[in-house]
């Protein structure tokens, strides 16, 4: 598979399964606290991820450990957190909805910080997709009752993904996509996420009930889809296409996110749909641009 071919398939995929993510949140947060969740989703992950970060060690990244370091806790550790905090006061599709404002993001901090170079071409697909992204917000059903401070947390939690993915764009490449993920959650988040599990009071009070075991199941497929292969995907799509291009997987993510909130119950308004058109139209003006 060639690389425009295999990006292409990356996005798709990235979209289904982050998009999906929103609702595991959801259904987890019915079992286990916010900070539960989030701590219980790196540790999975890590756990999952750990025989291969062990079995590659020497490949481990040490003249860019603060760059390893700071891609971990803002990609991969910090917005575990702060999605589930949110999703307590505010739908999952809104969730999905404000985490399409990556893109505005990372050309933002990709040309402020990493001095990357942005077509006016690329800016006018974003702008038009995110504007289908605001007519989904505003919409009506569950997504119109927006709340200033979750919504802030979600922008937050956007804004780290972005400084993330630059990042790894600009100083991580040269290790492999399954190698750094496991990296990022064995031996750099993996102690973090047990000490935040352990305040919570998790393991001192958990039983194997059918409650219990039920929250596990939902924060396991969170885990090992949303989390561990994601990041995976993720990392492999920076490497075959630029960060705005990779971002753009938060553009299809609001439509899988709704899919899933209108099966667990949510509406969708004729004004979602639009929104829903709109952000497709904008990643093909996105996908014809020559220059990604």
């Amino acid at each position: 598979m060639n690389a425009d071919k295999e990006k292409w398939v990356l996005l798709i995929i990235l979209s289904i399964i982050w998009g999906s993510s929103f609702i595991l949140i959801k259904k987890s947060l019915e079992h286990f606290n916010p900070f539960q969740v989030g701590s219980l989703r790196v540790l999975i992950a890590g756990i999952i991820l750990l025989p291969v970060a062990i079995s590659n060690y020497k490949l481990f990244p040490k003249k860019h450990l603060k760059w390893l370091i700071l891609a971990a806790f803002t990609g991969n550790f910090i917005p575990m957190f702060l999605f589930p905090i949110a999703e307590t006061e505010v739908s999952s599709s809104i969730a999905g909805i404000i985490n399409s404002m990556m893109p505005i993001f990372v050309i933002i901090v990709g040309a402020l910080v990493w001095k990357f170079e942005t077509t006016k071409k690329q800016i006018i697909g974003t702008l038009i997709s995110f504007t289908g992204v605001c007519i989904l917000a505003f919409g009506g059903g569950d997504s119109g009752e927006l709340k200033m401070i979750p919504i802030l947390l979600l922008l937050l939690a956007t804004l780290c993904y972005a400084m993330s993915t630059t990042t790894v764009k600009s100083k991580l490449m040269e290790v492999s996509s399954t190698i750094l993920s496991a990296f990022v959650f064995s031996f750099v988040l993996l102690f973090p996420s047990i000490i935040a599990l352990t305040s919570t009071g998790f393991f001192s009070e958990f039983t194997f009930s059918k409650d219990n075991l039920l929250g596990l199941m939902f924060v396991s497929l969170l885990s090992v889809f949303g989390t561990g292969l994601a990041m995976t995907m993720n990392y492999r799509l920076l490497k075959v296409s630029s960060p705005l291009f990779a971002s753009t997987v938060t553009l299809i993510m609001p439509i899988v996110a709704i899919i899933w909130g209108i099966l667990d119950g949510e509406k969708l308004t004729y004004l979602q749909f639009i929104g829903a058109g709109i952000i497709i139209g904008g990643l093909i003006f996105l996908r014809t641009n020559p220059k990604k």
